[in-house]
């Protein structure tokens, strides 16, 4: 019988999870607020929860209104269950096998061990046997997809790894909470001062040229902080599949979680 694993967060991250786990032979949910922020929809499932359905390196994603229509998608097992249901209810109704929290949220994280045999958290704020069974560390460096088992996760350190010189300032986040509009498009190709989209109406602007690797979808509401603009200044970029980072985690998870992903398939 297929495990059943369901992944917390629909971010690149939680995409790219979602994908090996799928590949290795699990049945997958993925839950997130409903009409989620995340910028890097090419490297994600995150336009499914807007337009129903989604593909991710050949991997379909199915979006499911209420849990019969999960149940319904795992038992069909063509594709991974995209769910904007709250995760407690959802995580009740399924009584998975395994739970992977990869909201890499900066408040402290929750602690789902009493809901499942296995629980992995992802990023910063994760300690075995404090808030997880295992973590997987996601921070750049030698120890990056490592699996954790006596040890926490690294604190949010640092800044991003540089894509054509450019790290920080290649990101464009929210000055205030508001209502995001844009027009554009993800992979789009944009000079410095474009505007790209505003907020409750004013304009911001792309930082630097480039094509636009991260913009979060129009008619989001966000919240202060939120990152809805990522331009790669490379050529050519990297808009689409599973970002190098994002890959190393999941192997890792997949290893805390005893599955072998399909190498052939990547």
């Amino acid at each position: 019988m297929r495990p059943v694993i369901v992944v917390l967060g629909c971010g690149d991250i939680g995409s790219a999870v979602a994908v090996d786990v799928f590949r290795a032979g699990a049945n997958v949910v993925v839950c997130d607020l409903p009409r989620p922020t995340h910028a890097r929809r090419g490297m994600s499932f995150i336009d499914a929860f807007f337009d129903g359905h989604g593909a991710l390196e050949g991997i379909e994603a199915r979006f499911c209104p209420d849990i019969a229509t999960v149940c319904a998608t795992l038992k069909t097992r063509d594709a991974i269950a995209v769910a904007a249901i709250d995760e407690n209810e959802l995580i009740g109704a399924l009584h998975p096998d395994a739970i992977v929290d990869a909201t890499m949220r900066r408040s402290v994280p929750a602690d789902h061990r009493a809901q499942a045999h296995r629980v992995i958290g992802l990023g910063p704020g994760f300690a075995p046997g404090v808030n997880c069974h295992l973590a997987v560390e996601t921070q750049w460096g030698t120890t990056l997809g490592n699996v954790l088992r006596d040890r926490s996760t690294a604190e949010r350190t640092g800044g991003p790894p540089l894509l054509g010189g450019a790290g920080r300032e290649r990101f464009v986040a929210t000055p205030d909470a508001g209502l995001w509009r844009t027009s554009a498009s993800i992979g789009a190709r944009i000079h410095a001062g474009d505007v790209v989209g505003t907020l409750d109406g004013r304009p911001l602007r792309a930082p630097l040229d480039g094509s636009l690797r991260g913009l979060t979808r129009d008619g989001v509401a966000v919240a202060a902080g939120e990152g809805v603009i990522e331009v790669d200044p490379r050529d050519p970029p990297h808009i689409f599949g599973l970002g190098e980072r994002a890959r190393v985690v999941a192997r890792g998870v997949c290893s805390g979680l005893g599955l072998a992903p399909r190498e052939d398939e990547r």
